[in-house]
């Protein structure tokens, strides 16, 4: 197979799925294949990529016709699972935006499958491919033990990205669906398992489902005594106010991320901002003989971070190396599964109003 670009199908043509579609197109590693939508997507983005490509509505049919090495799922959050199975079953390797599954029990098939079949499973955690986020998390393990980790994404969000979040509220909640990329960095950060979780969940509209919830925060503890918390609200009725928190705090000080302008006004529910970081600023605890701040703090500039569209270049190029090196997944996809644990937990916190055992979702 490396004698030869890897074909790949772009199954879901919204937003990520058009994000990778363009990743793919500029990397020698792939060559698309065709694109798989149940709806008029898939022809937006053959526009988009001016590229004549075999169109489809069904992945199986796809799969057969095009006979593709590998799948890019960018479906919703509910068909996750059967999508990932079909196409490893078909023997293709897959990529898949998070979460793996609605369920741990069907994220554990998902990477089970994966080992049975031979086949490279990744999943979408593009805050693991920003060089900023990873000084973020590097920074925190100079802050000492226990951690403090605050960290939030609200978007205030109307038209077609108030539409989007209705959609992903009809399989999962806010703190389910962003929450899943801030677990897996609170657990890069204390490099400790999570232990129980705690959580609070209110429905502010009537457009979404009745047992459904569009405002969360958890609070969740880890088995080295740190905390964290994470909040995320969407909708029209959202505060802008406070959006944008990415906060750690140690004995030693604390480091956050500090985005004026991706954390501005307007930028909630920009997908493009919330990758971005913009500068770093560390702060020292320690104190000097007359009780005043030994040190200043520290500003680290982001300034030439990359953007999403590279972040998603990052992603599948790990991909690709996944795949043409036989690279072993398996910590990779635990940790994607143990991240989907927790909010998957803190879901059920919020709908029981009761503290939840990390094991008793796993």
């Amino acid at each position: 197979m490396a004698d030869r670009a890897l074909r790949v199908l772009v199954v879901g043509c919204g937003n990520m799925g058009a994000a990778h579609a363009l990743a793919y197109q500029a990397l020698p590693e792939f060559t698309l294949c065709g694109l798989v939508a149940r709806g008029d997507s898939k022809n937006r983005l053959q526009r988009q990529l001016g590229a004549e490509l075999p169109l489809f509505n069904d992945m199986q049919e796809a799969i057969k016709q095009t006979q593709a090495d590998a799948v890019c799922i960018a479906t919703w959050p509910d068909t996750h699972e059967v999508l990932a199975l079909t196409a490893l079953a078909a023997g293709c390797h897959v990529f898949i935006e998070k979460p793996i599954a609605t369920t741990v029990s069907g994220a554990k098939r998902v990477a089970a499958t994966a080992q049975l079949t031979g086949k490279k499973l990744v999943v979408g955690y593009i805050l693991r491919h920003h060089p900023v986020w990873q000084q973020f998390i590097e920074l925190a393990h100079t802050l000492g033990k226990p951690l403090v980790m605050r960290m939030n994404l609200n978007q205030q969000s109307a038209g077609t990205a108030w539409h989007t979040h209705k959609m992903l509220m009809q399989s999962l909640s806010p703190i389910v669906d962003c929450g899943v990329h801030y677990l897996d960095v609170m657990c890069q950060m204390t490099r400790a398992s999570p232990l129980s979780v705690s959580a609070i969940g209110v429905r502010l509209s009537d457009e979404i489902p009745e047992k459904q919830f569009n405002y969360g925060q958890l609070q969740v503890r880890f088995t080295d005594g740190s905390v964290g918390w994470y909040e995320a609200g969407w909708g029209p009725m959202v505060s802008q106010t406070a959006f944008f928190i990415k906060d750690v705090i140690g004995p030693q000080g604390s480091a956050s991320i500090v985005a004026r302008e991706a954390g501005g006004e307007g930028q909630s529910a920009n997908v493009e901002a919330h990758t971005r970081t913009e500068s770093l600023r560390l702060h020292h605890s320690r104190l000097n003989a007359d009780g005043e701040f030994a040190q200043m703090d520290e500003w680290i500039s982001a300034a030439s971070e990359p953007d999403h569209f590279e972040l998603c270049r990052q992603e599948q190029r790990y991909f690709a190396r996944a795949i043409l090196e036989d690279n072993d997944l398996t910590q990779h996809q635990q940790q994607a599964i143990e991240s989907l644990a927790v909010v998957l937990a803190a879901d059920l916190a919020a709908r029981e109003q009761r503290m939840v055992n990390i094991k008793e979702v796993s």
